[in-house]
């Protein structure tokens, strides 16, 4: 008999993630930490993202911001994305990350990991307008 796999988190439950520790974490140790951080880290950002109606090309965006002027400088953004909660939500995961970033390659470890939640909420978008479409209501 196999073990059954571990339950699955909900979205609510990766909304809550606290994404700027994560962010720390993640980009200062390495390891176990990134691999938290662009698994429920990414998940749990795309969730709280989507539901603030950012767009998954507003994160897109920002990581090509991230990958020419540096996660420091994106950090200044006065709307890094769309929307006030969202950007100040944001900038601070910025900020958190430009605190440890101190090299080309850190910031593209931001720009890959905003990249990664741009492509989750992409999906989520794309399954939901399938899901919604004619006949499956």
């Amino acid at each position: 008999m196999h073990p059954s796999p571990p339950p699955g988190r909900t979205d609510d439950e990766l909304a809550t993630l606290d994404v700027t520790a994560l962010l720390r974490y993640g980009i200062g140790f390495g390891g176990s930490h990134r691999t938290t951080l662009f698994g429920d880290g990414a998940v749990g950002a795309a969730v709280v993202l989507d539901r603030q109606g950012v767009l998954p090309r507003a994160v897109a965006f920002l990581a090509e911001v991230v990958r020419s002027g540096g996660t420091a400088y994106a950090a200044t953004l006065p709307e890094p994305v769309p929307g006030d909660a969202a950007a100040q939500l944001v900038r601070d995961w910025l900020q958190s990350a430009a605190s440890l970033v101190r090299t080309v390659e850190g910031d593209q470890d931001v720009a890959r990991w905003l990249e990664s939640v741009s492509a989750l909420m992409a999906l989520r978008l794309t399954y939901r307008t399938r899901t919604a479409g004619p006949g499956n209501d």
